[in-house]
Parts: C-alpha cells; sequence; structure tokens
C-alpha cells in the first residue's frame, strides 16, 4: 500500500449501515491493521441497542449512544457499506437516498444485490462497489470478490482494495460472477467449520476428549491448508501423495466417495450461488412493487 492510500484512508470516515458479523468482520480488520482510528467508523442499526453497545464498547466504534442520529453518520461518511439483510436491502437502502450524495462511496456487502438495484434504489450518479467478502476477514484472512460500478474512480477502486487487502485477499471480477464468489469463498468457511464439525463428531465416537479431538481436527486442517499454499502443488497432487495402497486413507477416501461427498460439495456450492441469485430476484421485485 502506497503513503499516499494509508494517508487517504487515515483521513476518512466510515459507516456500516447494518452491525451484523459481516460489518464487525470488516470493522475488526480495519481497526486491527491500524487502517484507520475506530472512532472514524459508525456502526448503525434499526433497534438492536445492545448490539451497539457491544461493538462500542468492544472496538470503540461511534454508534447513536454516543449522541449523533444515523443520518448524521450516513451525511458526514466518506464511505458507506450496506451491510444489512438482503431481505430488508430494498427498503433500507431506498430510505437513506435524501442522506447519500455523489461524493460519497457506496460499498453494498449484501449477497444477490446487484449494482443495478442499488442504483435504482440511490440514484445512478452515485459510485458504487459490489463486495462479497467472508467473515474470515476478522482475523486478516479474508477473501473478497469486488465489483465496479462505471463511476467508481481511480482512487476510489484503490481505496477499496486497500481496505479490503487490509482484511485478506481480494479478487477483482465483473459482476455476473459475483454469485460464484458467493459460492465459493463468501459461503466457503460454513463448509470447512461443517467439514470439521464431521471430524470431531467422528473423533469423539472414536473416543477422544472433546479438547483433543477439536485440537487435532483444527490443527490437521490448518496444516493442510498451509501445505496447499506453501508447495504451491494441487490438493489432488498432494491427496494421492497420502493414500497409500489399500491403505488407511484410501478406505477412508473410498467410503467418502461412495456417498458421492464430492458431488454433494458441488452441489452445495451451486445451490449457494443460485440462492445469491435468488436474493437479488426478491431485492428487484421489492423494489418494483
Amino acid at each position: 500500500m502506497t503513503q499516499l492510500t494509508q494517508t487517504g484512508i487515515a483521513s476518512l470516515q466510515l459507516c456500516f449501515y447494518g452491525a451484523g458479523s459481516m460489518a464487525e468482520a470488516i470493522a475488526r480488520g480495519l481497526i486491527n491493521e491500524k487502517l484507520l482510528a475506530a472512532g472514524q467508523i459508525s456502526m448503525l442499526n434499526r433497534h438492536n441497542q445492545e448490539r451497539l453497545t457491544e461493538l462500542h464498547t468492544q472496538y470503540g466504534v461511534q454508534t447513536i449512544l454516543q449522541g449523533s442520529s444515523n443520518d448524521a453518520y450516513i451525511q458526514q461518511a466518506d464511505i458507506i457499506f450496506l451491510a444489512m439483510k438482503p431481505k430488508d436491502a430494498a427498503e433500507a437502502v431506498k430510505a437513506i437516498k435524501p442522506l447519500v450524495s455523489a461524493n460519497q462511496l457506496v460499498i453494498s456487502v449484501i449477497a444477490g444485490l446487484s449494482i443495478a438495484s442499488i442504483e435504482q434504489l440511490l440514484g445512478a450518479s452515485v459510485p458504487i462497489v459490489r463486495a462479497m467478502p467472508n467473515t474470515s476477514s476478522t482475523i486478516g484472512l479474508g477473501a473478497t470478490g469486488i465489483s465496479y460500478s462505471d463511476r467508481v474512480t481511480a482512487q476510489q477502486r484503490q481505496l477499496t482494495e486497500a481496505i479490503f487487502q487490509s482484511v485478506g485477499i481480494t479478487a477483482t471480477v465483473e459482476e455476473p460472477l459475483q454469485s460464484a464468489i458467493t459460492g465459493v469463498s463468501g459461503s466457503g468457511p460454513a463448509y470447512v467449520y461443517y467439514f470439521m464439525e464431521a471430524m470431531m463428531q467422528a473423533a469423539g465416537e472414536l473416543g477422544l476428549e472433546p479438547g483433543a479431538a477439536k485440537e487435532l481436527v483444527v490443527q490437521t486442517v490448518l496444516g493442510a491448508a498451509q501445505m496447499v499454499r506453501e508447495t504451491g502443488e494441487e490438493p489432488a497432487e498432494l491427496r494421492r501423495k497420502v493414500t497409500s495402497p489399500n491403505g488407511t486413507t484410501q478406505a477412508a477416501i473410498e467410503m467418502m466417495a461412495e456417498f458421492r461427498l464430492t458431488e454433494t460439495i458441488i452441489k452445495g456450492m451451486r445451490r449457494s450461488a443460485e440462492r445469491a441469485g435468488e436474493l437479488g430476484a426478491a431485492i428487484e421485485r421489492s423494489i418494483n412493487e
């Protein structure tokens, strides 16, 4: 990151409209990486004051409980993150249209919500970024797919990439591929957790204590991912190297194949991508009702 970009971000006001887990992950990553001060980040939600208290206490971000209003935070922000639930998106985004101006940058992390829909809700003059990060952004290991509207400037692209690169890696994609990003990396951590749950359950059934089972599974998954990264080898090749003919690993892989694990994973990821499209279609319908 250049000094110019660092200075640019450090002077900005960021507002998260929506205070759920994704907004928290990004805000926490930005604060942990010292990209800007916590006091320059505001987080808003509709009614949950307990959640706002939690976020202010834990991170030092600003909320309505510190004396300002949601409207003021939105108007004063240089970058507005749309981070509400998809079912609330159309109504919520439409409500802030009078508060948003063309010199602000709007970044949406709402699954399925298209740039065209946001332009319809806010006006076509507003520069819009559509991003799909994942919750591993919380620890600086996120993966984010980013798409830009035509009105996003080169400097705003640089700022956007600096923000998301501070919490992981980024990939710039054409907007039609955002559903694929959702299916692969947006929802991806949950697939790994689900697999880990199954491994831990099996470990318990094999007689291991829960604590030991968790430690062994976590280290096994961490080590396997790091092997792929550090060796540069394909997962299929690494798998072949540890699968001895007629050995224990082959017995396990054959059982998993018999129950169509690969096919199930592929179908699940496709379904996630499809669901992102369905959410977007539902939002578009609600806009036009």
